[in-house]
């Protein structure tokens, strides 16, 4: 890993209507445009959606390194975040991020044990924890 401060390069361009071009240096572009809740056509990834994907995705990579480092074994993992946007005293903002894991593991594994690095991956999550928003944890952990 490098040395921190890491920094990130994103270019995000478009005109009075239609869709934003969203690059980065060595990435594929993105179309992006408002969300249908904001009057915006279906079918594009908005800033918020990619928001809260960047939590889910956050989560898996998190708990990778947490996995990793704990030595625990297992098979799969699936995290879907639910993001939840509020305008409160006048100001628009996402108020929560519901996370909900399912974790297999092999088969006579520790469940305890893979509940607790699950926490502590939400704990070490660097979008949660540069976000704002209560952040709700729901883990389901299934040995085989």
């Amino acid at each position: 890993m490098q040395n921190f401060p890491h920094h990130y390069q994103v270019t995000a361009s478009g005109g009075v209507e239609g869709n934003i071009a969203v690059t980065s240096a060595g990435l594929p572009n993105l179309q992006t445009d408002s969300p249908p809740e904001f009057d915006g056509p279906p079918g594009f990834w908005s800033p918020e959606t990619l928001l809260t994907a960047a939590v889910a995705n956050c989560f898996i990579l998190t708990f990778r390194a947490v996995a990793r480092a704990s030595k625990l074994e297992w098979n799969q993992i699936e995290c879907k975040a639910f993001g939840i946007l509020d305008r409160i005293e006048r100001v628009t903002r996402f108020t929560e991020m519901q996370i909900t894991v399912k974790l297999h593991l092999p088969a006579g594994s520790d469940v305890e044990r893979a509940n607790r690095i699950i926490e502590k991956s939400e704990q070490a999550c660097l979008i949660t924890n540069s976000l704002n928003a209560k952040i709700v944890l729901e883990a389901e952990v299934v040995s085989a």
